[in-house]
């Protein structure tokens, strides 16, 4: 399958690296290393897929044109629009065939997926709550930036991955958004951020831009016992513990799993696309969860 790699920034470089020799060029207007400037100039009988790496208010009508065109996509995390913009693409996306995949590479996190395995066993009983922290330093580069620093910050970059991972391991339907926190430490839009949703679980949520080593922390409590993370594989080492209750109580029975490699997520993700390609097309009702939360969250802000 032929790709095409739209927008040529940092996700952009790892798009086309991943892509290998399926990548026959670079749409950007302003990278020198560009091939085209724009997506017009591209013939679109060279290419199959395109991989859409360009800031969030130039998404949808690149997506439409494509879409329309028959062309499969990979578009980078967040994708915001209404209801109704998304409702859209998804039509445009059934008619022609071709899939539309919004990229949450750590949903292949290695142990997040090992939680997957577990809560899918149903050896933990009944799942009390969960946390996740996920706290990095970008807070300079975000303000520094042309276009970044704006919106919901935090809550839409990191957040939005937080609430792919909720749909991954506990489904999208019968959450609450609760109360969200927000601060303004060093940048316009929120660098810093908490929030929880309520349901059958109780589920909550830090992020934060202000962490100056890169930290991903998972706390999953249950009836039968624990599962945590430490760290994500692209920081390392990952860190999987398991803890299964002792009654009436006591210290539980512990494994551990340690991981030191390079982050294998944007490969797997890759071939995962090409996968679904095989077999369009793709709903877009994560997309509209995600934002339809995220917009409940902040609306405040």
């Amino acid at each position: 399958m032929k790709v095409v790699v739209i927008g040529y920034g940092v996700q952009g470089k790892k798009r086309k690296r991943i892509a290998g020799a399926d990548c026959i060029g670079i749409v950007d207007p302003v990278s020198s290393e560009a091939d085209w400037k724009n997506i017009d100039e591209v013939p679109f009988e060279k290419f199959e897929a395109a991989l859409v790496s360009v800031p969030d208010d130039a998404k949808l009508p690149i997506l439409e044109k494509l879409l329309s065109a028959g062309k499969h996509l990979l578009v980078e995390k967040p994708l915001l629009g209404t209801t109704e913009e998304l409702l859209k693409l998804e039509r445009i996306s059934k008619k022609n065939g071709a899939i539309c995949y919004t990229a949450y590479n750590h949903r292949f996190e290695p142990h997040m997926m090992r939680v997957k395995r577990e809560i899918d066993s149903g050896w933990l009983g009944k799942i009390y709550s969960a946390r996740f922290f996920y706290g990095n330093g970008t807070a300079r580069d975000v303000r520094n930036s042309a276009w970044r620093d704006q919106g919901w910050g935090v809550i839409g970059d990191l957040g939005s991955h937080l609430l792919d991972w909720t749909d991954f391991l506990f489904g999208k339907e019968g959450w609450a958004p609760k109360t969200v926190e927000t601060y303004r430490h060093e940048n316009k839009a929120p660098d810093h951020a908490i929030f929880h949703l309520e349901g059958s679980i109780a589920l909550h949520y830090e992020m934060t831009m202000l962490s100056w080593r890169n930290t991903f922390r998972f706390d999953l409590f249950a009836e039968h016992g624990t599962l945590h993370i430490d760290c994500l594989c692209k920081w390392g080492p990952s860190i999987f513990t398991k803890r299964e209750r002792v009654l009436p109580s006591g210290r539980p029975k512990e494994t551990q799993e340690v991981l030191e490699c390079a982050d294998p997520t944007w490969e797997t993700e890759y071939q995962h696309f090409q996968k679904l390609c095989e077999h369009p097309p793709q709903d877009l009702s994560t997309d509209r969860w995600i934002y339809s939360t995220l917009e409940k969250l902040t609306k405040a802000i």
